[in-house]
């Protein structure tokens, strides 16, 4: 066999159901990786590193979805039924189902198309060597065997194993584990790790659905669906109700008209389905799923990518912000601003300061933004060769290079300086108050193997770098302020630079700091974390475990980063923000990316997240209205023993102006207004009185008509208009402020109500009245306004003294 070409083993994995054939490996050598051959070879047999499941739902299943649903196959035997009934005239409400229907599917298909587009530009992408030459290609389109290179901020995309180089890698996603694990030629590397410093070449040994994650994945599918933002959470158990409820109560109303009443087979089916078309929300899942991917299309055209459609919901009810300084407050990059002498150097007998520095950034590899600095700046290398080096940790906060001539350290002062650290603090605190970043470089007379050095380093100099401020950083961190959100920064920085920066950034409370590697036990974290604004020298752990402190305290928290360090916090926030121009295990472990890594966007994500919930909440109490006032309307009937007095038709028409079509208008407004209180107990007593005070009337108007004998027609007539009142009044109300555009929403369905009751009476059941029942109407219409507006205000004190009550403030609420 020729020298270069790689070793063959027989296949090990056992054949798939799938379109996956067996396939010979290779083990190709490390700077060479496979040949085009060789890939094509493994592509043809299905061996590529293909995702588990896709990305995101098909145009298939989108459209399966939203036509095979409970409720439309309700409606669907409710047609069938008025269909054999001859009551063609109360098939109104399909055209709205249908309509309804192609509504879903066509903004989730647009939103699933601009969300596919951006899913594309922000996957992961991987170097890999072929051919002898290394090219950037997306993780999926790698195979079996194929030679990738994994560097610091890289999460591993499939199973792997070392041929060459050594990383330290962090396992915590897959084991829970914090520690740094370092890999060296031979070592298995999980997919799902990400690669914390460090350089290596690797073999893919198990790729696509073989490897570890996907294994994870398919596990947690079924936990992942149960993952709802607590509006959907709360639409799905009121659709999950009323599903159960319509069918007995449908039973129950179509019995007491058919056997008790004795109205005639038809009466009695038109008036069943029209207490249960009144029940069903039959818009309001579809509003909100509207609301939600007309939402996630205006985020992306500001180039923000959501991994999960619920953050929209969460991020707007946040109230606790944790940022991290870089990439955040700062630009993600790095500048030397100054290298100053310590006492300790020696110019006559050491070579230059900056020749050294030089030295050690030229053995290092360029993966993270202080080392891209200290390269740019130290040019000047002599040219020696380095023993042995260790890559940047954020657990032990230094790396090191090893020469002939002895070790040399760069890091955070208080990990290199250990009990020397006191000697040095007064002049790195005055270098520190400027805002820059100081580093410590010098000697160690150890042998330096990655882990937290044993004893303090021998000074030579200082590095002073510095970040600058974002410029839209002030007017950013002011609108949060404004918005009652609490800015926390947390950095691995000194804190006194961290506090610096954040004071010119216009953050309060940027005064109250806090050096984390100084709290030592649970107690003094958990105060620490609640009472200050800045953290400094703070570890990945201890991020996990503000962000945990946070969340027990109540508070609902939005962690941003854009490092390795950050993944562990961002996993746990409720929240999670990564910048796109940060690392691979960053922008994959979060539910939104900002695409251009730009920070000041995110208070038009916050706001898009607020008229989202606010208008749904607000639309859905529309909805509620009638599925209350139909459920209350059909108990009446059966306590009073008389048919349910509207008809399907009638049901539709108010639904279509009282609720449908201000529904959709008002969902897509702009509303600034802050999150308060849970979704279902805000729309439900919203609805109530309204809903209380259509049954009330609608009962009461039926009962004494029929005393007073007035047709059942008139009473369905008049049943109908006072229905349309009392929407009209709620809409009013939900409305309020009254601006032009609302107004016109209002005034365009109260003449879109008129015409369809003169010019489509026929269609709509609209008769004519006798006096005594426009005498009746007239009667229950004025004191509709009185009954809504004191069961509105008793509403209110019941809510009000039942939160004092339980110990909550009704205002926060």
């Amino acid at each position: 066999m020729p020298k270069n070409m790689p070793k063959r083993r027989p296949v090990q994995t056992e054949e798939k159901k799938d379109r996956r054939i067996p396939t010979t490996r290779y083990e190709p050598e490390y700077k060479k990786g496979l040949t085009s051959q060789q890939v094509q070879e493994h592509r043809l047999h299905g061996w590529v590193n293909r995702s588990v499941e896709p990305p995101s739902k098909t145009t298939k299943e989108i459209i399966h979805e939203n036509i095979f649903t409970y409720f439309n196959l309700i409606f669907a035997i409710l047609a069938v039924l008025l269909i054999l009934v001859g009551s063609f005239r109360d098939l109104t409400f399909l055209p709205v189902i249908i309509a309804n229907t192609l509504i879903g599917i066509v903004q989730e298909i647009r939103a699933k198309q601009v969300l596919d587009k951006l899913t594309m530009l922000n996957a992961p992408h991987a170097t890999v060597v072929r051919d002898g030459k290394k090219s950037v290609i997306d993780a999926e389109e790698l195979v079996l065997d194929d030679i990738v290179i994994f560097k610091a901020g890289n999460q591993v995309c499939a199973d792997a194993v070392v041929s060459a180089g050594e990383v330290q890698v962090n396992e915590s996603l897959l084991t829970g584990e914090a520690d740094e694990i370092t890999k060296r030629r031979g070592d298995k590397l999980m997919s799902g790790s990400f690669i914390v410093s460090g350089q290596c070449h690797a073999r893919l040994d198990r790729v696509g659905e073989d490897s570890y994650i996907s294994k994870l994945t398919l596990q947690a599918k079924q936990m992942q669906s149960g993952e709802q933002s607590e509006m959907i959470r709360s639409l799905d158990k009121l659709v999950k109700c009323v599903g159960v409820a319509i069918i007995p109560i449908g039973l129950v109303l179509f019995a007491q008209a058919f056997f008790f009443q004795h109205d005639g087979f038809r009466e009695s089916v038109t008036s069943m389905i029209a207490a249960v078309i009144g029940m069903i929300p039959e818009g309001l899942y579809l509003l909100a799923s509207v609301a939600l991917a007309v939402s996630s299309i205006r985020l992306a055209q500001k180039k923000v990518l959501l991994h999960d459609m619920k953050c929209i919901e969460t991020l707007a009810r946040v109230d606790v912000l944790c940022v991290d300084k870089t990439g955040t407050i700062t630009e993600n990059t790095m500048k030397v601003m100054d290298v100053i002498e310590t006492d300790e150097y020696d110019s006559d007998t050491m070579d230059p300061l900056r020749t050294l520095l030089s030295d050690f950034s030229a053995a290092m590899t360029k993966d993270n933004i202080t080392m891209a600095a200290m390269k740019e700046y130290f040019t000047n290398a002599s040219g020696k060769k380095a023993v042995s080096k260790t890559g940047f940790s954020s657990a032990t906060k230094y790396s090191s290079v090893t020469f002939e001539d002895g070790a040399y350290v760069l890091g955070a002062p208080e990990f290199v300086l250990k009990e020397k650290y006191g000697d040095y603090a007064e002049e790195i605190t005055e270098h520190a108050s400027t805002g820059a970043r100081v580093l410590v470089f010098g000697t160690y007379d150890d042998e330096v193997d990655g882990k937290p050095l044993d004893h303090g380093i021998t000074p030579l100099g200082f590095v002073l770098l510095a970040n600058p401020i974002r410029e839209a950083a002030k007017e950013t961190f002011q609108y949060f302020e404004e918005q009652g959100v609490e800015v926390k920064v947390i950095s691995g920085d000194n804190p006194v630079t961290v506090s610096k920066v954040a004071k010119q950034a216009g953050i309060k409370n940027a005064d109250k700091y806090v050096d984390a590697s100084e709290l030592k036990d649970e107690g003094a974290l958990r105060k620490a974390v609640l009472k200050n604004t800045v953290f400094g020298r703070v570890t990945p752990d201890q991020k996990r475990k503000f962000v945990q402190i946070l969340k027990d305290a109540g508070h609902t928290v939005a962690m941003t980063g854009d490092g390795v360090n950050d993944v562990l916090a961002l996993k746990d926030a409720d929240c999670s923000i990564a910048m796109a121009s940060g690392s691979d295990a960053a922008a994959q472990a979060s539910q939104l990316v900002l695409l251009e890594s730009d920070f000041s966007c995110m208070p038009q994500v916050v706001l898009e997240g607020r008229r989202v919930v606010n208008n749904i909440q607000r639309s859905a109490s529309l909805f509620l209205v009638k599925n209350i006032f139909s459920f209350l309307l059909s108990l009446i009937s059966v306590v009073f023993m008389f048919t349910y007095p509207l008809e399907p038709s009638q049901i539709s028409l108010i639904s279509m102006f009282t609720i449908g079509v201000p529904a959709f208008f008002l969902a897509l407004e702009p509303n600034k207004n802050r999150i308060k209180g849970h979704f279902l107990t805000n729309v439900f007593l919203k609805a109530l009185p309204a809903a209380i005070t259509d049954a009330l009337a609608v009962g009461a108007l039926v009962i004494f008509g029929r005393t007073f004998g007035v047709d059942s027609t008139d009473i369905s007539t008049a049943a109908t208009m006072l229905l349309a009142i009392v929407g009209f009044m709620i809409l009013y109300k939900i409305s309020a402020p009254m601006n032009k555009i609302r107004a016109a929403i209002l005034g365009g369905c109260i003449a879109g109500l008129l015409f369809c009751s003169i010019f489509l009476n026929n269609l709509f059941a609209i008769t004519g009245m006798t006096m005594e029942c426009v005498m009746l109407f007239v009667v229950f219409a004025i004191a509709t306004e009185p009954v809504l507006r004191y069961l509105t205000i008793l509403v209110e004190k019941l809510r009000f003294y039942y939160l004092r009550l339980r110990g909550r403030d009704p205002e926060a609420e």
